[in-house]
């Protein structure tokens, strides 16, 4: 645990020196707060509630998918890194420090949607919720961590960041975060609950409100997961093997 600790000191003083990498995976989230939720729905608590939520769903994939993705990218074509993949402590403490750090830059990542939710919407949470909504967040962000890291170590760092551009904003639509529940088009309706989006976005709004998870966003999510895991893991092991034949 302390080598972990170690490496996450490391990936996030790394990303600290460089702040606009912590200030683009909070700045859409939070300008679609100001934009689309804050006129539109920030009169309304519920409504206001459950799309503070969609954005701090937003804002997780965000984070995640871009630093992942595009970071361990980046950091394959560094001298560094071949070199920490020699040192006898193996793999799992730097893996296991990146996801430390990545959970943390998440959190970072939704202060400015929380406080725009709270200052200028009538959201409205007691405490107990808001813990539950933070320890909700960790949850949903696996399967977008995993995404991050599958894209990471699968292409090089210009495609990745192609690659993640490109999957971000459909997998946000798709999902049916952009608008209340039960209120996105019909195709957007049909679509949703087969993306890993909707099924977190439907645990954020469970935690938050009086919400019933649909079933199949709910096990689409765990296929997901699964899916994404052994995706990662290919990638991975195939990169390993590139680096040391």
């Amino acid at each position: 645990m302390q080598l972990a600790l170690v490496h996450a000191r490391y990936q996030l003083l790394e990303i600290i020196r460089i702040p606009v990498a912590v200030f683009g995976s909070a700045f859409f989230p939070a300008a679609a707060m100001i934009f689309f939720v804050v006129p539109f729905a920030g009169d309304d608590p519920v409504g206001a509630t459950y799309a503070t939520a969609s954005m701090v769903t937003f804002s997780v994939m965000s984070a995640n998918i871009f630093q992942y993705g595009v970071g361990v990218a980046e950091d394959r074509d560094q001298p560094w890194n071949p070199y920490t993949r020699t040192l006898p402590a193996g793999p799992a403490p730097r893996f296991a420090g990146r996801v430390l750090a990545g959970l943390a830059l998440t959190y970072l990542s939704l202060i400015p949607v929380v406080v725009i939710g709270a200052t200028l919407t009538a959201a409205q949470l007691t405490p107990a919720v808001f813990l539950l909504a933070l320890g909700t967040v960790a949850v949903i962000s696996v399967p977008f961590t995993l995404m991050g890291l599958a894209i990471g170590y699968s292409l090089p760092s210009k495609a990745a960041i192609v690659v993640a551009q490109l999957i971000f904003l459909p997998l946000a639509f798709g999902g049916g975060l952009l608008s209340a529940p039960g209120e996105a088009p019909g195709f957007i309706e049909t679509i949703a609950p087969y993306l890993p989006t909707r099924g977190a976005a439907e645990l954020m709004w469970a935690a938050v409100g009086d919400y019933d998870v649909e079933p199949l966003a709910l096990i689409m999510l765990g296929v997901w997961v699964v899916l994404l895991a052994a995706l990662a893991g290919w990638a991975y092991r195939r990169d390993e093997g590139r680096r040391f034949s």
